[in-house]
């Protein structure tokens, strides 16, 4: 299969907020950020969908090993075959791909997060890094846009964990801070048995408030003069604060569903983002 259609294919499989806010790209930009979403979903497949965690350490070294051959030899996956040609015209760090698998590796090792302090690298590494990466495919002229990325991608897994909460704890993961549930009076067990008491809602909202401030400040970064070049961050903003918005609309009934938003107001989300940026 060509490359770049097996990494089209993944990345619309997926149904994420993401694949909307690509389509207003030019084709060079849409294949380049098409091939480094495929890459994320590939490495996140690997820790999610594999039983056996000695198979899972292996498998993402293995990616590890199609990394250094993106920059350097002959990769032999057709996601790692569509970056190669990606890699070099946008200027992509290697070691931003390896903290990428990195993140990932995160889920094998660490099931609770002590604090927020902690959970930033792990923002950091999964998201922020691919905020990075992304900045240099849609061109900035200010390196501030860097930092908006940043705070940005944060924004964005912290969205992830606040709607996931069900789900990941049916995987035995809660990347809700341990010293903030304790704060709200909210146990592991809460959580893992999907007990939406009020003091879990408190817990929640105050998630929220925090992904918020995250938005706010990025967006708040965000220099005028790259407005146009970061639609498709401002697009996936739009997206995952509506998510959000239906959250809290929810009663932030996350232990029991997975609150997500049907694809056309996804669409709608972003024509209408793409019009007003």
């Amino acid at each position: 299969m060509d490359p770049n259609q097996y990494c089209q294919d993944k990345a619309a499989a997926s149904g994420s907020s993401f694949y909307y806010s690509f389509m207003f790209l030019p084709l060079e930009k849409r294949r380049a950020i098409v091939a480094l979403y495929a890459f994320c979903r590939e490495v996140d497949d690997v820790v999610d969908e594999c039983t056996d965690e000695q198979v899972a350490r292996t498998t993402l070294n293995w990616w590890r090993s199609q990394v250094a051959e993106i920059y350097g030899g002959k990769p032999q996956h057709p996601v790692a075959i569509a970056l190669v040609p990606v890699v070099k015209q946008f200027n992509m760090a290697q070691e931003h791909l390896l903290e990428i698998i990195d993140g990932m590796e995160m889920d094998l090792d660490q099931p609770r997060y002590q604090d927020f302090k902690s959970l930033q690298l792990y923002c950091y590494r999964v998201a922020s890094v691919v905020g990075l990466l992304s900045v240099e495919i849609f061109g900035y002229s200010n390196r501030q846009t860097l930092k908006y990325a940043h705070d940005l991608g944060i924004a964005f897994q912290l969205t992830n964990i606040i709607r996931d909460v069900g789900e990941d704890a049916r995987r035995n993961r809660i990347y809700l801070p341990m010293d903030e549930m304790q704060q709200f009076g909210v146990t592991a067990a809460d959580i893992l048995n999907a007990r939406e008491t009020e003091n879990f809602q408190k817990l929640m909202v105050f998630q929220i408030e925090r992904a918020q401030r995250y938005y706010d400040q990025a967006l708040a970064l965000l220099p005028s003069e790259d407005r146009k070049t970061q639609r498709t961050g401002l697009i996936m903003s739009a997206i995952y604060r509506a998510t959000l918005e239906e959250v809290v609309a929810s009663g932030c009934h996350v232990l029991k569903e997975r609150i997500s938003l049907t694809p056309l107001r996804k669409l709608w989300l972003a024509f209408k983002t793409w019009l007003k940026n």
